[in-house]
């Protein structure tokens, strides 16, 4: 049997379930009841169902047929991982795209049904889709979770134990804040707040734990009020001499199980501050009815964004450690070159292995990617031992990765030059690099609305007829998820949310993809900081780039790079290598000194 027929089996099995009950369709989003981006594995039924491994997709299912849903970086990947399941791929233009609601309301009659775990459907999508099946007659069940009837070996729920974050490093005391989202409470006239999404309740709490992959959260909801705050987690992944300082803090513990319960059980009057983005429609209708709700974003996402002086500081030093354990890889991995088999999994074991070498290194922040021509066209692509490419021969070698630390999360993406680059490459990385450049200099008043700076990063490829379908930059976390909110630098239609402030972390990384053929993407870190500038036109924020690693040369085509852009680069790789310098060995050291030697315009 072949692995995509196990899928088209068990997709068969959701149809006869789907029969048996009367629905006509069900819909299967990559969520948890926390909202989430990346899964516990319990939650991981899309995957399990259609074989389809990216992080971002909706799957529907249908008596008749099955469609997953997926936006431009994954087209590639999931034609390849559901070929044979039956599965029709339909692509849209982004992870945010609700093409499915409208896909599955074309296709109902008036009458029929269809069900999703409403403990897993974010309310704001909960809300979409109830009024696309309004205007056709058709009803949506929540009550039903079909995986609970056809997926036998469900995974349990983690049991990871919860730790805290060091003081040394979490820059703010529980108690400040809690102190801080009280006020915010206070402003929106809130009594109480929900709390679901769990690098919020990580952030909170100054606690962390590992029941989900790279990111350093565990499975918790939380309940404030004004004096007291409730977390809800399972029993035994808190030991008791933390159980108490949390107690002495004003935080007591619940089973995790008990969440709706108390919601329920709020008291008459109560106003409630809710987040339709980040709690599911199963929480939500937990909520009495005496209850007032108040939908606003929850204020940790504001909070936790801003990063502050002692964080930064942090940051800057785990940026350094980074930098330094891809100097080491690099080194090495150069020096092999034409002497060792070098794969596409050796790049993601030796980087790997590098980085555990560096003080406080905690695991990496998501799957390193490293593609090698073809396989670098695609944005999300893994090496597995079925599928790889041996690093030989001329191309181009794209390494997105991470890690980590105390004192942050690291993001960075590199292409480097392998045998002899071709013009056609050099001139799709000089395009690239123009738009990282571009943006990593550009000044804007404080509050921009962050999708406003996407065209700078686009500008150069546009003018050349090119784009690329991914985001330019996301929020980065502090020693949370590698993919933070509210601000987003994307094609994204912008809200008062996604403004800009001074601490805020995000990443700068435009890209180019050549289906079958190589793929070019160019990323760094910054930071928001405040800018000189005249009083009369009011605050400006400029970036500060954190992320330290040369940007190879090798594949610059001088004869499209300004005077100016020149000089930046420059100046990074002055920058780059006075900060690392002191923490190589010789062999990085030299390495270093090499690929940071300045380069000059070509006339």
């Amino acid at each position: 049997m072949t692995q995509n027929s196990i899928f088209a089996q068990r997709i068969a099995a959701a149809q006869k379930a789907l029969t048996e009950q009367a629905l006509s369709a069900c819909v299967v989003p990559s969520s948890d009841p926390h909202v989430s981006e990346y899964l516990p594995q319990r939650w991981q039924g899309r995957e399990w169902l259609s074989g389809f491994t990216g992080s971002m997709g909706t799957l529907v299912v249908m008596q008749q047929q099955a469609a997953l849903f997926a936006d431009s970086r994954y087209w590639s990947q999931a034609q390849d991982e559901l070929a044979g399941s039956g599965i029709a791929l339909v692509k849209i233009d982004s992870g945010a795209s609700t093409g499915h609601v409208d896909w599955l309301a074309e296709r109902l009659r008036a009458g029929q049904a269809v069900a999703v775990d409403g403990d897993v459907l974010n309310l704001n999508a909960a809300r979409q889709l109830q009024q696309a099946l309004d205007r056709v007659g058709a009803v949506l069940r929540t009550d039903i979770d079909l995986l609970a009837q056809i997926w036998p070996d469900r995974a349990d729920l983690p049991v990871a134990p919860v730790f805290e974050h060091d003081p040394a490093y979490a820059g703010a005391s529980r108690g400040d804040k809690l102190a801080q989202l009280r006020a915010a409470m206070a402003a929106h006239g809130a009594s109480h707040h929900f709390i679901s999404t769990l690098d919020d309740i990580a952030w909170l709490f100054n606690l962390r734990g590992a029941d989900v992959p790279y990111n350093p959260v565990f499975l918790a909801h939380a309940l404030i009020d004004a004096q007291q705050a409730t977390l809800f987690v399972a029993e035994g992944k808190i030991a008791q001499p933390l159980a108490d300082r949390l107690r002495d803090d004003g935080v007591r513990l619940q089973d995790y199980s008990l969440a709706p319960k108390a919601l329920q059980a709020l008291p008459v009057g109560a106003v409630l501050l809710l987040d339709p983005k980040r709690v599911t429609l199963g929480l939500r209708n937990s909520v009495s009815a005496t209850t007032r709700v108040v939908d606003a974003i929850n204020p940790t996402v504001l909070l936790k964004s801003r990063k502050n002086a002692s964080q930064a500081a942090h940051v800057r030093e785990a940026m350094a450690q980074d930098g330094a354990a891809m100097c080491e890889f690099y080194a090495w991995f150069e020096a092999a070159q034409g002497k060792e088999r070098i794969t596409e999994l050796t790049v993601d074991e030796r980087l790997t292995a590098q980085r555990a070498l560096r003080p406080g290194f905690m695991g990496l922040s998501f799957n390193t990617i490293a593609g090698f021509n073809a396989n670098g066209a695609l944005p999300h692509y893994r090496a597995t031992d079925e599928h790889h490419a041996v690093i030989e021969g001329d191309g181009l070698l794209l390494i997105d990765s991470g890690g980590q630390y105390p004192g942050g999360t690291t993001d960075i993406t590199r292409v480097w030059p392998i045998g002899t680059p071709s013009a056609a490459q050099r001139r799709d990385y000089t395009l690239v690099l123009k738009g990282t450049l571009a943006l990593s200099r550009t000044r804007f008043p404080l509050g921009t609305l962050s999708p406003m700076l996407d065209a700078i990063a686009r500008q150069p490829l546009w003018q050349e007829g090119l784009d690329y379908g991914h985001g330019t930059g996301h929020g980065v976390g502090y020693f949370l998820a590698v993919h933070e909110g509210p601000q987003s630098i994307s094609k994204a239609v912008p809200d008062a949310t996604m403004a800009m402030h001074p601490g805020m972390i995000t990443s700068i990384e435009p890209g180019l993809y050549r289906p079958g053929q190589w793929g070019v993407r160019i990323e760094n870190l910054v930071l928001n900081v405040e800018a000189d500038t005249h009083e009369a036109f009011g605050g400006f924020l400029e970036f500060e780039t954190l992320t330290l690693c040369p940007i190879d040369t090798r594949c610059i085509d001088t004869q499209l790079l300004r005077a100016d852009e020149i000089d930046w680069l420059n100046g990074y790789h002055a920058t780059v290598r006075e900060r690392l310098s002191p923490l190589l060995g010789a062999a990085a050291l030299d390495w270093l000194v090499q690929r940071t030697q300045p380069i000059t315009a070509t006339t």
